[in-house]
C-alpha cells in the first residue's frame, strides 16, 4: 500500500464540476493498493498517517500532528501510484490491486479515518477526478507499506 501525503492549506476534489470533498487545512492523501494488501496493513498505514507530526508548532518546528491542529483529511484513490515505468515509455499498472480489492480497502480506510478525524472527505473510487490543493511548504511524504513492514521485520529480528 502506498500513501502520498501532502500537507495542504486547502484542497478539494471534483468530478464533472461537482465538488465531492473539500478541507480547509490538513492532509491530501493519494492512496494506492496492491492485491497483497490487507486491512491490517491499512491499519498500520493509518496509524502512521495520523501520527505524523509535520505541522508547525509555536516555535516553527514541525512538531504537531493532524489532531493537534484540527486538520481534515481528503482521501483520494489513485492506482497510478503502482505505475511501473522500467520498460518503455508507457507505464504498466499490473502491480495495482484489482478494482474490487482496492475499492474495499479504500472504503475501509475512509471508515477507519472517520472514526478518528471527523473532517474526513474523499473522492470517488475509479472516477476521473480533478484535485486542487495549496500544498503547504511544500510538504509531501511518501509512505510505502513495504518499507514499514521491512523495518518492522528488521526490529523483530534484533
Amino acid at each position: 500500500m502506498k500513501f502520498v501525503i501532502q500537507r495542504a492549506k486547502d484542497a478539494r476534489v471534483e468530478v464533472d464540476g461537482q465538488v465531492l470533498g473539500a478541507i480547509d487545512h490538513g492532509f491530501v492523501v493519494l492512496i494506492g493498493a496492491e492485491n497483497d494488501d490487507t486491512e491490517a496493513i491499512a491499519d498500520m498505514m493509518i496509524k502512521k498517517l495520523l501520527g505524523l507530526r509535520i505541522f508547525m508548532d509555536a516555535e516553527g518546528k514541525t512538531n504537531l500532528d493532524l489532531k493537534a491542529v484540527g486538520g481534515g483529511l481528503l482521501l483520494i484513490s489513485q492506482f497510478t501510484l503502482y505505475a511501473d515505468c522500467r520498460k518503455g515509455n508507457r507505464p504498466s499498472f499490473i502491480k495495482a490491486g484489482s478494482p474490487d480489492h482496492a475499492r474495499a480497502l479504500y472504503e475501509y480506510i475512509i471508515e477507519k479515518c472517520r472514526e478518528q478525524v471527523p473532517d474526513t472527505q474523499c473522492g470517488s473510487f475509479g472516477a476521473y477526478m480533478q484535485v486542487t490543493l495549496t500544498n503547504d511548504g511544500p510538504f509531501t511524504i511518501v509512505l510505502d507499506s513495504a518499507d514499514l513492514l521491512s523495518r518492522r521485520r528488521g526490529h523483530e529480528a534484533e
